[in-house]
């Protein structure tokens, strides 16, 4: 089973939407590797943590995320979750949404689960955007949460890798 994948979602060419990516890549940087220049390009291999950024979830990385112990998402919210940013485990719960396009982390857990008879232990990064127009740049007070966010998900990877040690 692999180890760790960290598994961001948005839009990138809609501003705070694709801080995900931006802290993926940030992450990337810190772990010493080579970080990709657009969300179009892969990130570099390493052998305890996977890379995943998409525009959004899909029932089809159920599969994919099977393959994993941890699993951490790696999303924005417009401010209808009070800290600005957050971590928090997530459980598997199927949600039905009123959009086609729109599947939650938990809903995807909870496929995993159904299909493949496992979930990986996972958790939720969301981080505040406050602009979402046409740009690939985000804005100033988003960019300023970037930092907190990755070493956020870097205590919880450490985390991870000290229970695999006990």
């Amino acid at each position: 089973m692999k180890k760790i994948l960290l598994l961001g979602y948005g839009n990138p060419d809609r501003e705070d939407d694709g801080v995900a990516w931006h802290i993926l890549r940030a992450l990337a940087v810190k772990m010493g590797l080579p970080a990709p220049d657009s969300y179009e390009d892969d990130f570099p291999e390493n052998p305890h943590v996977d890379f995943g950024f998409y525009l959004q979830l899909t029932p089809e990385m159920a599969e994919d995320i099977s393959e994993y112990e941890y699993v951490c998402f790696v999303d924005a919210h417009t401010g209808n979750i009070p800290e600005e940013v957050r971590i928090i485990d997530v459980e598997s719960d199927f949600q039905k949404s009123p959009f086609t396009h729109h599947l939650t982390a938990q809903s995807l857990l909870s496929i995993c689960e159904t299909l493949y008879n496992t979930k990986p232990e996972s958790a939720l990064l969301s981080v505040r955007g406050y602009r979402f127009l046409f740009s690939r740049t985000l804005s100033e007070p988003t960019s300023t949460l970037v930092t907190e966010a990755v070493e956020l998900v870097w205590a919880w990877m450490n985390a991870r890798e000290s229970l695999k040690q006990a």
